[in-house]
C-alpha cells in the first residue's frame, strides 16, 4: 500500500518519510529552529511598527443623526442663489460672528472648554445657547469631546486627527457614535464640572428644538419684512447657509490647523499657526499657540497674529461681565 505524504511531511522540499528516522529527527529540530526565528523577526517587526490608529474606538455605530442633518444641511445651503438678498446676506454675516465666534470660540472654547476666564452663570447659559446654534452639538458633547482631543492631541484617542486622514479630522468623524451608556460615562469622565450645572444640561438636552425654532424665528422676521421670499432668505443665509459656514470654519481649525502653518511653541502635537483658519474662524486658528498654552483666552501671541474673540473677552471685561482673563503664559506672568 503506497504511503500518503502530507506537506507536514515536506521540509524545504523534501519528503521527510524517506529519511532514515535519525536524519528525519535531525531535519524536523532545524525546521522547527526555522520557524520559530521566523515567528520571532514577524513578532519584532510587528512591535517596532508604528501601531494603525484605532480612529473609531469607542464609537461603534455610524451616527445617523449627525448624518442626516448633515446632509440636509448641505442640501438646503443650494437654495441661496435663489433666494438672495442684501438683508439676509448681512443675517449670514451677523450670525456668523454670534454664533462663530461669541458662541463657540469665546462661549463652548475659552469659557466652558479651558475656562480661560470667569463670568456670571447668566453670561455662561446665555454663550451657551449661542454656542448652540452654530449647530455642532451641546455644549456637553462640544467640550467632552474637545477636552479629549487636548488629552491625546494627534495620538492614539484624539477624536479628529489628520492622523487618521485629513477629511476624518475635517467631518467624517462626526459620521460615528457611542452606545447610550458609554456616550454617558463619556461626559462624566470628561465634562463632570458641567453636569453639575443644572442649566448647561437643560440647554444640552434642548439643542434639537432650539435649531427649530431658531429657524422659525428667521423665518418670521423675514415674512414681516417682506413676505415669503424674504423670510425664505432669512431662513436660508441666517440659518441654513450661516450653520454650514460655521461647521466648516471649525472644522478647518481640526484639520487644517493640525497640517498647515508655522509653530511658535515646540508642542507634542502637529499642532499649527494657519493665518486663513484664524480669520474664519475667529483667531482660534493660532493653534499652536492654543496647544501650548490651553488656558489662555487669548490666542495670538505675536504682534501680528489678530484675534477678534479675544477682544470680544476684554469688552466682556470692560464692561464687568468677565474678570479673573487668563491672558498670560505662566503664573509669574500674571499681570498685577
Amino acid at each position: 500500500m503506497a504511503t500518503v505524504t502530507s506537506e507536514n511531511d515536506l521540509i524545504d522540499g523534501v519528503d521527510t518519510l524517506s529519511l532514515p528516522p535519525k536524519l528525519r529527527k535531525l531535519a524536523i529540530k532545524r525546521q522547527k529552529k526555522k520557524d520559530a526565528a521566523v515567528r520571532e523577526r514577524q513578532e519584532r517587526k510587528q512591535a517596532e511598527a508604528p501601531k494603525k490608529r484605532d480612529r473609531i474606538g469607542e464609537r461603534t455605530s455610524y451616527n445617523w443623526a449627525a448624518c442626516t442633518w448633515l446632509v440636509l444641511l448641505h442640501i438646503g445651503a443650494l437654495a441661496a442663489p435663489f433666494y438672495f438678498s442684501w438683508a439676509g446676506l448681512a443675517a449670514f454675516f451677523v450670525m456668523h460672528w454670534m454664533t462663530g465666534s461669541l458662541g463657540i470660540c469665546m462661549g463652548f472654547h475659552r469659557l466652558l472648554t479651558h475656562t480661560g476666564f470667569k463670568t456670571y452663570p447668566i453670561v455662561k447659559w446665555t454663550l451657551a445657547v449661542i454656542g448652540g446654534l452654530a449647530g455642532e452639538g451641546s455644549a456637553l458633547d462640544w467640550v467632552a469631546n474637545h477636552r479629549e482631543h487636548h488629552a491625546f492631541s494627534d495620538k492614539e484617542g484624539d477624536p479628529h486627527s489628520p492622523h487618521d486622514g485629513a477629511w476624518w479630522s475635517h467631518a467624517q468623524w462626526l459620521t460615528v457614535t457611542r452606545p447610550p451608556a458609554q456616550h454617558r460615562a463619556h461626559l462624566e469622565k470628561w465634562v463632570p464640572d458641567m453636569l453639575k450645572d443644572p442649566g448647561l444640561v437643560l440647554i444640552s438636552n434642548l439643542f434639537l428644538p432650539i435649531q427649530f425654532v431658531s429657524g422659525a424665528v428667521f423665518y418670521g422676521l423675514g415674512y414681516l419684512i417682506g413676505g415669503h421670499y424674504m423670510g425664505m432668505s432669512f431662513l436660508v443665509y441666517g440659518v441654513v447657509l450661516r450653520l454650514v459656514g460655521v461647521l466648516h470654519a471649525t472644522w478647518f481649525v481640526n484639520s487644517a490647523s493640525h497640517m498647515f502653518g508655522y509653530r511658535n511653541y515646540e508642542t507634542t502635537d502637529d499642532s499649527r499657526n494657519n493665518w486663513w483658519v484664524a480669520i474664519v474662524a475667529y483667531g482660534e486658528g493660532w493653534h499652536n499657540n492654543h496647544h501650548a498654552y490651553p488656558r489662555m483666552a487669548v490666542h495670538g501671541h505675536q504682534w501680528w497674529e489678530f484675534d477678534i474673540t479675544y477682544q470680544a473677552i476684554r469688552v466682556l471685561k470692560f464692561t464687568g461681565l468677565a474678570w479673573d482673563i487668563v491672558n498670560y503664559r505662566r503664573r509669574g506672568e500674571k499681570p498685577a
